[in-house]
């Protein structure tokens, strides 16, 4: 027990040790973070190269022109001068988005039947943004790193104290800690995101009302079901989230 008490010690040590103290920008949420902003852009720019090379790139087209100027509005309120900005529309028929670290941004075609005005796409573009400023990736990476070391630690403890024990611990905590943390852990940084995403999208004079509506053209005729087993909030806890955002931001 002595032995492992002190592996115990040691690994969180060394997590606090290389761990990055960090505030999520609007809504000053505490992070620690363990991989460096230059690794975190490095592996962005490594994937938007490989995403692109396996797609149809769209330019010069009245949509492509819509996502790289929206972009571009909402890049210079970011206010994140270290940022290589790119704005791309990909031919998929996937309603969705992102963006890497280091603000490479690409749309999908599939996003704009829902997206019907600009309003609404920049409510698409400026929640992509908000997870690369809010380093999403980069804790979700530094929580998993957490969440394997903590498994480590306690097969040491298990297979030294009780280890008849260890196999039904390794699969109580396999799916505990998935569902009990790093399912809400995504379900909070979507709903951060679309907060940031909203304050972004008013800085960069976008009608920030138009938010509701395309995560009411997103959610029409489907089933939200729970959110117990999934990385994102359903279509009625977000637009509600979003209400309360846009109502803060309407009384300053």
């Amino acid at each position: 027990m002595i032995r492992s008490k002190q592996t115990i010690l040691l690994l969180l040590s060394t997590f606090i040790f290389i761990g990055c103290s960090s505030k999520t920008p609007y809504t000053n949420r505490s992070q620690m973070i363990f991989v460096s902003s230059s690794e975190e852009m490095a592996l962005g720019e490594k994937s938007y190269k490989e995403a692109l090379s396996e797609a149809k790139v769209i330019t010069n087209t009245t949509d492509a022109k819509r996502v790289k100027n929206i972009g571009q509005k909402i890049a210079q309120v970011a206010n994140k001068p270290d940022f290589k900005w790119e704005f791309n529309l990909i031919e998929d028929n996937q309603a969705n988005a992102f963006c890497l670290p280091g603000g490479k941004v690409v749309v999908y075609t599939g996003i704009l039947k829902y997206a019907k005005n600009d309003d609404q796409l920049a409510t698409v573009i400026s929640h992509e943004i908000a997870h690369a400023l809010a380093r999403h990736g980069a804790e979700r990476m530094s929580q998993s790193m957490i969440q394997q070391g903590v498994g480590m630690v306690g097969n040491i403890v298990i297979g030294t104290a009780a280890p008849q024990y260890q196999n039904a611990f390794n699969q109580a905590y396999g799916l505990g800690s998935n569902l009990g943390i790093m399912l809400p852990y995504g379900r909070m940084q979507e709903s951060e995101a679309d907060e940031i995403g909203i304050h972004l999208m008013y800085k960069a004079g976008f009608n920030i009302n138009e938010a509701i509506k395309f995560w009411q053209n997103m959610s029409e005729g489907k089933s939200d079901g729970t959110d117990f087993f999934s990385t994102h909030p359903n279509s009625n806890t977000r637009a509600s989230d979003i209400q309360k955002v846009i109502n803060k931001i309407n009384t300053k």
